[in-house]
């Protein structure tokens, strides 16, 4: 049983809390070990179970990629009122990236004020890896149509036309997250057919469908929120990772939680407990 449960950012900010701890096991993906690592006191050493449990999201946007992105963009228009930025849920050197143009680094939890910051200071705003949190959070908004557009970092100028860019107010990188674009507006549709009076919840890095046809979506730390709030017999399908549904499930007895599908994220499940005896008998090795 780990001693700190939550999402990344959560889980990085406890860490760097801790007073007495000196070793940390992050039982994580790689992005959450080094931002812990950045975050931690110099006398505090973060230990990964498992170093090759990383995340497919966060390769999806790599620091060759964004500088060539963002040197491409400032062909076509002024970078100094582009804002970049990265969600947490990607590698260092983006982060830093990020810092040295003027931009930062947002959660799930609080992209929408983010939003707010970078219109504050800039006029347009470059987002990556996840286009899925960066579209849901401007539909929220109010960006529609030509206000949003789609970069794919494959294509030069990202595939876009310099009129599109020039036009856009928020440029998404092409990237996602395979556990959280499996779910479906159908799928929902079928927990409420199967489930009278259901309530549904899914993560904002689902596509823009699924989350309009949810009831609400926010992050780890809003489902678990709700849960708690939640009365006995009330009724929750969610759609994000299925273990922690499995958790809150387990923890909530007296309530029907559900995942929307069973959708696993193979790299979070590579950390096993095996991983962590084995990390925590080594820890001047490991």
């Amino acid at each position: 049983c780990g001693d700190v449960v939550g999402d990344s950012y959560h889980l990085c900010k406890a860490a760097a809390h801790t007073e007495k701890a000196r070793d940390i096991v992050f039982c994580g993906v790689r992005f959450m070990v080094t931002s812990a690592a950045v975050l931690c006191r110099d006398d505090q050493v973060v230990y990964h179970p498992d170093r090759n449990a990383g995340c497919p999201m966060a390769d999806m946007a790599n620091l060759p990629q964004v500088r060539t992105s963002w040197k491409e963009l400032g062909e076509v228009t002024e970078t100094a009122k582009v804002i970049p930025v990265v969600y947490m849920n990607s590698d260092l050197d983006l982060k830093a990236f990020c810092g040295e143009h003027g931009g930062i680094v947002c959660t799930s939890s609080n992209a929408a004020k983010v939003f707010d910051w970078v219109f504050e200071r800039g006029e347009k705003i470059f987002f990556f890896p996840d286009e899925h949190l960066g579209r849901n959070t401007a539909n929220k908004y109010g960006f529609k149509g030509e206000d949003i557009v789609l970069w794919d970092p494959k294509q030069p100028f990202g595939g876009l036309t310099e009129a599109q860019i020039q036009r856009a107010k928020v440029i998404l990188w092409k990237g996602y997250c395979h556990v959280h674009t499996r779910f479906t507006p159908e799928m929902i549709a079928k927990a409420r057919t199967e489930h009278e009076g259901i309530k549904v919840i899914v993560h904002p890095e689902c596509t823009e469908d699924t989350v309009a046809a949810a009831d609400f979506s926010g992050s780890t730390g809003f489902i678990q929120d709700y849960v708690r709030k939640m009365q006995p017999g009330d009724k929750l399908a969610i759609g994000t990772e299925v273990n922690m549904i499995h958790r809150l499930s387990v923890e909530n007895p007296d309530k029907l939680i559900i995942p929307l599908v069973r959708s696993l994220c193979p790299n979070m499940f590579k950390i096993s407990t095996g991983d962590l005896r084995e990390c925590l008998e080594n820890l001047d090795t490991w």
